[in-house]
C-alpha cells in the first residue's frame, strides 16, 4: 500500500525530538489591527516578546499555543496584499481552533458584522461543524468541533507523543513511563486541547 510506505519511509529514521507545537508566526500590515482581532475575536492575551528584538510585532498567547505578529516594512513589496478580499475558502491554508460551542461562535461572527463561510464534515455518521474567516491580514482561521472525530492512527512506527509534562521520556524521546496508561489521554489532551489543523 502506498499509505504505509510513505509512513514507513518518513519514519524509518529516528523523528526530531519535538513536545508540541509552540506558536504560529505571521506577517501582518498593521500590528495592533491584527492584536484587537486575536485578542477580541479569539479571546488571546497579549504576552511580553523579547526587548532585543529590532522589529514591530507582538506576541499572543491562550490554548497552549502562541501566536507571533511580525508587521511587514511598509516598503516590502514581496508581502504586499490585495485591495480585492480574498474569497474563503475552507480548502485554504489555515489555522483551526476548537471550541465548545460552533453555534455561538456563528452567533458572535455575524454580532461583529464578520462574514464566515461554513462546513460539515461526516465520517462513518460523525459530524464535524465548520466555521470559517478570515483575519485582518486574510489569513483563514477555523473554528470547529473537531473533536467529535476521533484520531485513528493508520498502522505506522511513528507513536503519538503525548503534549503535557507528566510523561518522561529516555534519550531517544521514547516513553519511559507505561504506554498503555498514557496512550487515551494522550489522544484525548491532544483532540482537546491543541487539535490545530494546518493545510499549509
Amino acid at each position: 500500500m502506498a499509505i504505509l510506505e510513505i509512513e514507513e519511509e518518513v519514519c524509518s529514521s529516528q523523528a526530531l525530538p519535538l513536545l508540541s507545537l509552540n506558536h504560529v508566526s505571521l506577517v501582518v500590515k498593521s500590528v495592533w489591527a491584527s492584536v484587537r482581532f486575536y485578542v477580541n475575536v479569539l479571546g488571546f492575551v497579549l504576552v511580553k516578546r523579547p526587548s532585543s528584538f529590532d522589529f514591530h510585532g507582538a506576541w499572543l498567547y491562550n490554548y497552549g499555543i502562541g501566536i507571533h505578529l511580525i508587521e511587514r516594512d511598509a516598503m516590502d513589496c514581496e508581502y504586499q496584499t490585495s485591495i480585492e478580499p480574498r474569497r474563503i475558502d475552507p480548502k485554504d491554508n489555515h489555522i483551526s481552533f476548537q471550541c465548545t460551542d460552533v453555534k455561538l461562535v456563528r452567533r458572535r461572527l455575524e454580532d461583529m458584522g464578520m462574514k464566515y463561510v461554513t462546513a460539515v464534515v461526516e465520517d462513518e455518521g460523525i459530524k464535524v461543524d465548520q466555521v470559517f474567516f478570515h483575519d485582518p491580514d486574510g489569513y483563514m482561521i477555523e473554528v470547529c468541533n473537531c473533536e467529535n472525530l476521533p484520531v485513528l492512527p493508520i498502522s505506522s512506527p511513528c507513536p503519538f507523543k503525548p503534549n503535557f509534562s507528566s510523561v518522561k521520556y529516555d534519550k531517544m524521546g521514547g516513553i519511559t513511563n507505561s504506554c498503555a496508561l498514557v496512550l487515551e489521554t494522550i489522544m484525548m489532551e491532544s483532540l482537546t486541547t491543541e487539535m490545530m489543523n494546518f493545510s499549509f
